[in-house]
């Protein structure tokens, strides 16, 4: 391996004016500069990331655990954060929880021993579910920087990135209202999490909210035991006179649509329907899906950006919570 002192020795300089060389010290004339990076370029030579680390106390590498890889909001975020990271001049570790608590601690555990110099997270449905956020608290406890994104915890201390979940379900619902729609049911299979239950509480003030609406709210629940297509089967059997549907994850809302038109609801005449999912699921459904855009590139930049700020940073702020806004996009299910 060709290392700085082989760099000096065949130029017949000192191993200090090499490295200064390679970082464009101004102590260090044109020429020799051109020189060092010829000969450095020439033996394919690369600098110890381990010494350099050492030495700046950086490794300039951020940690990045998501909940699912499969997830297309998650693989799109992710895909913006290694955008965002290179452009800063950041590399990324990688690490996937698989919804498990177990397997987001280790991710902490590996990470956290001066691999990287902070991370960015989005919590496991596991951890959510069993509200155990020690294992968080003590990486934060030991001065790593984190920035949590799309599922949170407030009690948590860290830079955050969230939508307004209750402020998108609730202008959704209220769009819903608008045209007229008097038995509108909202289904989730993220019920359990953060952003589920701010999107379920965002379509429950919005319906008590109107006076004219007289019918009882209708949550329908799907958890990973449940087969999607039966439970939406027995929505329409079981709720005969809906007329909207909101649908607040990434899927339900394409079966629900394809179930309708099996049954031959006149779309969007006779039944609206608005998911809460990204254009992935666009090229599956026709008409169009009204989708609840979330804006997932933006939300994975923000994060990368809150990260180098707080690194940055040579005191101690407040930490910040940045708000992506939403957008309702209305397309061929909606009036």
């Amino acid at each position: 391996m060709v290392t700085l002192k082989h760099l000096a020795e065949q130029l017949n300089v000192s191993v200090s004016t090499v490295s200064k060389a390679l970082n464009d010290s101004p102590e260090i004339g044109k020429d020799t500069i051109q020189r060092v990076k010829e000969l450095a370029k020439h033996l394919n030579y690369q600098p110890n990331k381990m010494a350099l680390s050492l030495k700046s106390n950086k490794t300039n590498t951020l940690g990045v655990i998501i909940p699912d890889v499969l997830n297309h909001f998650f693989a799109k975020a992710l895909y913006a954060i290694e955008m965002e990271a290179t452009k800063q001049g950041y590399n990324i570790i990688t690490c996937v929880s698989n919804e498990l608590l177990s397997k987001e601690e280790n991710s902490l555990q590996l990470l956290s021993n001066g691999s990287v110099d902070g991370f960015i997270m989005s919590i496991a449905e596991e951890t959510q579910k069993k509200n155990k956020t020690e294992h968080i608290s003590r990486v934060l406890d030991r001065g790593l920087p984190m920035v949590l994104f799309d599922r949170v915890c407030d009690d948590l201390e860290c830079d955050k990135v969230i939508i307004d979940d209750f402020g998108a379900a609730y202008e959704a619902t209220k769009h819903l209202l608008n045209e007229g729609r008097k038995h509108i049911v909202l289904i989730s299979d993220i019920e359990k999490l953060s952003v589920g239950k701010l999107r379920t509480n965002g379509y429950l003030k919005a319906l008590q909210e109107d006076a004219s609406y007289k019918q009882e709210p209708v949550v329908i629940s799907v958890t990973k035991a449940d087969d999607l297509e039966e439970v939406v089967d027995h929505l329409f059997d079981s709720n005969k006179n809906v007329d909207g549907i909101l649908s607040v994850d990434n899927t339900s809302g394409v079966v629900a649509l394809h179930k309708a038109l099996k049954k031959g609801y006149s779309i969007p005449e006779k039944l609206s329907i608005i998911g809460f999912s990204d254009e992935n699921v666009l090229v599956f459904t026709e008409p169009k899906l009204s989708t609840i855009s979330q804006h997932t590139f933006d939300i994975g930049k923000a994060s990368v950006k809150l990260m180098i700020d707080r690194l940055n940073q040579k005191s101690k702020t407040e930490h910040v919570t940045t708000t992506i806004k939403t957008k309702l996009v209305l397309r061929g299910t909606t009036k």
